[in-house]
């Protein structure tokens, strides 16, 4: 049986430690036959080389900051020479400052909101984009998301960004799907990532997951969510695109907690 992602370049950001889901999904996709490559920038870049060494084949790290449009040229002018072509995109990337977060809605400053916007949804426009020419028709954008529907404890602006970014996938796929390229996006439940524990707060909203989740929720196990990202690679969802697939244990669908 062929693998789900034989033959296939895959570049996958955001990759830290073993904790996280772009892991996960970058090891996934290897074990199903991808050849991967690796982004990080900036202080973070010896987690993910560290990081990569633990995937078999190790794969490149190449130095990516989003919000530099020099480094997505970059980026693409090295993927063109080494593979000629890219069948699909992790975007695993969100930031917000420390004022942003944490219960300071009320009381951050612009410059911060734009921060968090700009790296949290308009990379996902500017990285698709600045990759195209290398994607031809079948090719596969996933990115990650936090559920955006509602108000959450703690998360302030970053839910804000994760709402646009919902909003700009959908304007993605409209304006790639002549070209055949699909971009959806997987809503995950709360994990133990590096990530989170930068979120003050965070636990409040980890911790009403196992009530409310009717299959349950795993807060330190990744691969749920990096299965369904590397299934979304795959040319098993070939007319999907716009698409928000929630992994969360079900607990998007639940009104009220079912479990005392």
């Amino acid at each position: 049986m062929a693998e789900l992602l034989e033959g296939k370049k895959v570049l996958v950001t955001g990759v830290l430690d073993r904790r996280s889901i772009a892991y996960s999904a970058a090891r996934l996709a290897a074990e199903q036959g991808a050849e991967i490559a690796l982004s990080g920038f900036g202080r973070a870049m010896s987690l993910t080389e560290r990081t990569a060494r633990r995937l078999n084949p190790e794969p490149p790290v190449l130095e990516l900051d989003v919000n530099k449009p020099e480094d997505i040229e970059a980026v693409a002018e090295d993927l063109r020479e080494r593979w000629g072509e890219v069948h699909g995109i992790v975007h695993a990337i969100a930031f917000a400052p420390e004022d942003a977060l944490g219960g300071n809605f009320l009381t951050t400053e612009w410059p911060s909101v734009a921060n968090a916007l700009q790296t949290s949804a308009y990379s996902l426009k500017a990285l698709s984009v600045g990759l195209a020419d290398l994607m031809k028709p079948g090719a596969s954008v996933v990115g990650l998301d936090f559920d955006a529907r509602v108000a959450w404890p703690a998360y302030d602006w970053m839910g804000v960004a994760k709402a646009a970014l919902e909003s700009t996938s959908r304007y993605l796929a409209r304006d790639l799907g002549g070209r055949g390229i699909r971009v959806n996006l997987v809503s995950a439940g709360p994990l133990r990532t590096l990530a989170a524990k930068g979120i003050s707060g965070f636990e409040e909203i980890e911790g009403e997951w196992e009530r409310q989740s009717p299959l349950g929720w795993n807060t330190g196990d990744p691969d749920p969510v990096g299965r369904a990202v590397v299934s979304l690679l795959s040319d098993w969802w070939p007319a999907t695109t716009g698409e928000l697939i929630h992994v969360d244990g079900g607990y998007h669908a639940m009104g009220a907690p079912i479990k005392s």
